[in-house]
Order: C-alpha cells, then sequence, then structure tokens
C-alpha cells in the first residue's frame, strides 16, 4: 500500500472530476464532485450540528444508489442553496436519473460547513453563479489544497483550516481517494509537539517541507456559536453496492478522528461521503463471509481512514492566513 497514484488526490479516480469556486474577501467558497456517469454513494454524518442535503436518500434501505455529484460549501446553511444550481447544470448536460426519455432528475447530496463572518459581509454572498462557475471549471487535473473552494474561510482549532486531497494504491489495484473541507472545532496540531496528530502516515514526503516543521499554536479561540465542521468525500474505483459504500464512508470518519482531536463533538457537523466508481470487482473473501467480500471492505475502509488523515494534515499545511486566522505556514518555529 506504499506506491501512490499519480497524482495524490481524488481526481486519481477515473470517472470523477472536481471544480471549485473561491472568493477570498467573502472567504468562502465551494468544491463539487461530479461523476458525470454516475457513482454509487454512502454517507456518514458523526457531528452534531450538520448541515446536509440527500443524505437520507443515501440510506441503504432506500431506492436510489447512484449520485451525479457532491457538493462541498461554505456558507453554512446559505450554502445549501449550491446544490440547485448543481442540479440545473447537470439536467443540462443530460446527466441523472432518467424520468423518461427526455428528461432526467440529478442527484446531488451536499454538506456545508460554517464559515460565517469571516469574510467582508456576515453572510457570503452565495450564488448560483458560484456553483455555475465550479461546475464548468471542474477537472480531471490534480485537486490543488490550501485555502480554496469549500476551505476557503475555513479554520481548523486556532489555525487556518483549508481543503487536502491524498490517495494510494492498494496491492490489489483497487485505488482511495479523499478530499476533505477542514473546519473543525478540534486542532490537526499536537500541541505538545507542535507537529500534526497524523504525520507518520506521510507517503513520499508528500507533505514537503511543512510536514518537518514543528510550531508554537496560538491560544484557542474564545468562545462563541458552533463555527465549525469538517466535510469530505472519499472515493474509490471498486465495484461496492451501496451498504458497502456506506461502511466505506464510516470507517473513513476513524482517520478524521485520528487527525482532529477532538472530533464529532456538539460544535462539529462532520461528514463523510463515499463513491465507488465500479471499475475493479472486489476480491471475494474465502468461508462464510465469501459473498460480502468482506476483507477488500476492510482494506478499503483502512485506507479510506488513511487518505482522510493525510487530506486533512495536506489541507492545514497548504492553507495561507486570512484575516484573523492565521496559517501552519506562518507560525512561529517551536523553540
Amino acid at each position: 500500500m506504499e506506491r501512490l497514484p499519480f497524482n495524490n488526490s481524488l481526481t486519481c479516480i477515473p470517472g470523477l472530476v472536481v471544480g471549485h469556486y473561491t472568493d477570498i474577501e467573502a472567504a468562502s467558497g465551494l468544491s463539487v464532485v461530479i461523476c458525470p456517469r454516475g457513482a454509487v454513494a454512502g454517507v456518514d454524518v458523526r457531528g452534531s450540528a450538520p448541515g446536509t442535503r440527500e443524505t437520507d436518500l443515501l440510506n441503504p434501505v432506500n431506492l436510489i444508489d447512484t449520485v451525479q455529484a457532491v457538493v462541498l460549501s461554505g456558507g453554512s446553511v446559505y450554502g445549501l442553496a449550491h446544490s440547485d444550481a448543481v442540479v440545473r447544470w447537470l439536467a443540462d448536460q443530460g446527466y441523472g436519473f432518467p424520468l423518461d426519455e427526455e428528461h432526467v432528475a440529478p442527484i446531488v447530496p451536499a454538506a456545508v460547513l460554517y464559515d460565517l463572518g469571516r469574510g467582508r459581509s456576515f453572510v457570503p454572498p452565495v450564488a448560483p453563479d458560484w456553483a455555475l462557475h465550479a461546475c464548468r471549471e471542474a477537472a480531471g487535473d490534480p485537486v490543488p489544497s490550501g485555502s480554496l473552494g469549500a476551505g476557503t474561510g475555513a479554520q481548523a482549532g486556532s489555525i487556518k483550516g483549508g481543503l487536502g486531497s491524498a490517495a494510494c494504491r492498494l496491492d490489489s489495484g483497487i485505488v482511495v481517494a479523499a478530499l476533505i473541507a477542514v473546519n473543525s472545532n478540534g486542532s490537526v496540531i499536537n500541541p505538545e509537539n507542535g507537529r500534526p496528530w497524523e504525520i507518520g502516515l506521510e507517503k513520499d514526503g508528500e507533505f514537503g517541507r511543512p510536514g518537518r516543521r514543528a510550531v508554537r499554536l496560538p491560544p484557542p479561540p474564545g468562545s462563541g456559536p458552533a463555527r465549525n465542521t469538517t466535510i469530505g468525500v472519499v472515493a474509490t474505483n471498486a465495484v461496492l453496492s451501496k451498504s458497502q459504500a456506506t461502511k466505506i464512508a464510516q470507517m473513513a470518519q476513524d482517520g478524521l478522528a485520528r487527525a482532529i482531536r477532538p472530533a464529532h463533538t456538539m460544535f462539529d457537523g462532520d461528514t463523510i461521503f463515499c463513491l465507488a466508481t465500479a471499475e475493479q470487482t472486489l476480491a471475494k473473501t474465502e468461508g462464510f463471509f465469501q459473498v460480502k467480500a468482506a476483507q477488500a471492505v476492510n482494506e478499503i475502509g483502512q485506507a479510506a481512514a488513511d487518505c482522510t488523515s493525510r487530506a486533512i494534515i495536506q489541507g492545514v499545511l497548504s492553507a495561507d492566513s486570512l484575516g484573523a486566522m492565521k496559517a501552519f505556514c506562518d507560525l512561529p518555529d517551536r523553540g
């Protein structure tokens, strides 16, 4: 599991493209993951203050198992409106659940994070143009990390948060990846040594010089209303059922909890989606669990958790300072 896919980001999964809209002055933005051919999806919500759309539809007992996009957005409850524009754009392209010979219903789950009050106005000027720009710009290029898209106005504990991505290739050839917007109540940095909690997961020197630094953290922000939530997408090229995708999303939350401490608090709405593009069949498990391919699901889930941790670290290490939020790159070295 040591070989990294060529671009070490979510778009190394064939069939997925990612687009962003970033408004630095508004300290907000969004990221959209589009799967034109559709992808089987699951979701796991662990935080106590979630802002979501279409998550009930992804329950394995419900009808639809394939989605055309997932939206990750700033703007808190206002950011959920971005999904409407994404649905319209997808419908114009003919992507969606077929209704008849002429019409489709695009399925677009979404999750939002709280970045209100961090830009030029308390509520970001959310508009359909933001989402349309992200859709039109979506591409299979390596996904950049830092202060962009859904991570534009994000804060992680006492420092600037951001958007991060990571990937790995299993020995079976199955590829797993994550895209995470880090806006957490807890800290990604261990205050005892000034380094990320899960820095030991680094592969091929992916964190560069920032990954070798130990920093002094600023004091935690003062008390106030809930202003957090880490949201993201994990994905794989494996053939998964809806229940298996849900299990992978659940296991990916373990990576979030290892990289952010504390996680899943009353002030977070931590939500992870899982997308499976159905290119590679799972290896069967011998014996009683053969039909469910249980061991293969275990391996993908573990990889999804590790990719989630690495993406969280990448998002924070790559962020730029914004307003009162000081980024990791601008913190003093630990003496």
